[in-house]
């Protein structure tokens, strides 16, 4: 299937093709473009050059050859796309599956993989089998993006060739997994605001068997500093509900001088809310994980801890086809480092 193609059914040259299928971090010049490109290629089945030729002329390739099909599974956002992040993941992702002459045959976006009580309360086995006939038989490999639900994991594991989650949360060896460890992304966060003289410090974001909620709680204990309950905060990470956490914070009469959200995007919704109050006393230190693209552009610009998003994706992809080749069997964890990138978010303050 070729480039043209593709050009023709998204409306795009196909020099624009060319440049998405290759580049993650391509800019297009229209909202909405990226998409339609990815949409279209899989609609078409669209194999790189090298393998397209192969299955044309009908060769019988050999095992490390044959072109695969590759799904995957976002587990933190829904198609509205409420987590940038999981969106430049994918996007990375998106490439490398195009890198490696696989073809990329289905996306989907399901939340409820990743809530625990949800999925007890659905026929996992129901779900599963419909996404799995929705491939049409083009399902060799699944990655899975963000947290997924143990018993759900061990299901979609059955029914797989070969199954890698890239996640904050660790499978404990349950499938293949490219992990930065969000115990410690939050560790170095929160030891971060403490070198800067906080001890009042709060959390905002997903509470539920998370990994960054653990750390935040580990790192306070390990520093001699006891949790306070009404600093903590649960949201599902979005932009609306960091803003809607800020303004309740600011209204209690006892807001913590730090805070660490989960994610950047949480985080600048409470940067919008704190925008709002040109009269404030003490504006609360504001530190979150991931850096996204935005992480470098709001106001003030955001310290946080950057998970790497292009080795995450790239390993994903190496670890998904080396299984599927037969090139390892046992359970491989890859563990990678984030780092903290200080900006202007968090201030200095006097210790007491």
């Amino acid at each position: 299937m070729s480039i043209n193609k593709i050009a023709q059914k998204a409306g795009v040259s196909p020099s624009t093709v060319s440049r998405v299928l290759n580049n993650p971090n391509y800019r297009c010049s229209s909202a909405g473009t990226r998409d339609r490109i990815w949409k279209a290629a899989m609609e078409l089945n669209y194999t790189p050059n090298e393998a397209a030729r192969s299955l044309k002329l009908g060769k019988k390739l050999q095992e490390e050859n044959k072109t695969y099909y590759i799904n995957v599974l976002m587990t933190r956002m829904d198609e509205s796309r409420t987590d940038p992040f999981f969106s430049e993941l994918l996007r990375i992702i998106e490439s490398e599956i195009h890198k490696h002459f696989c073809i990329l045959s289905k996306v989907w976006y399901m939340p409820v993989f990743s809530d625990d009580r949800k999925c007890s309360d659905i026929n996992l086995d129901s779900l599963i089998g419909q996404m799995y006939h929705e491939t049409d038989g083009k399902c060799d490999g699944l990655v899975i993006v963000g947290k997924c639900n143990s018993v759900a994991l061990k299901k979609l594991d059955a029914k797989y060739k070969s199954v890698v989650s890239v996640n904050r949360n660790s499978t404990n060896y349950e499938v293949d997994e490219i992990l930065c460890d969000g115990c410690k992304v939050a560790s170095i966060a929160v030891n971060y605001l403490i070198n800067l003289g906080h001890k009042k410090i709060g959390y905002v974001g997903d509470c539920q068997n998370e990994a960054r909620y653990h750390g935040f709680i580990t790192a306070l204990e390990q520093n001699g500093i006891t949790p306070v309950p009404e600093y903590v905060i649960g949201t599902h990470q979005t932009e609306a509900e960091g803003y809607e956490a800020m303004e309740k914070l600011l209204h209690s009469g006892n807001c913590p001088t730090g805070i660490y959200c989960a994610n950047d995007i949480t985080a600048i919704g409470m940067l919008k809310s704190l925008n709002k109050y040109k009269n404030l006393q003490e504006i609360p230190s504001i530190i979150a994980s991931d850096d996204i693209e935005e992480a470098g552009n709001c106001r003030p610009m955001l310290t946080t801890v950057k998970l790497p998003k292009e080795e995450m994706g790239k390993f994903a992809l190496y670890l998904l086809t080396d299984r599927l080749k037969n090139g390892h069997s046992s359970v491989v964890r890859m563990e990678l480092e984030g780092k903290l990138v200080v900006r202007d978010s968090c201030r200095k303050i006097s210790v007491i």
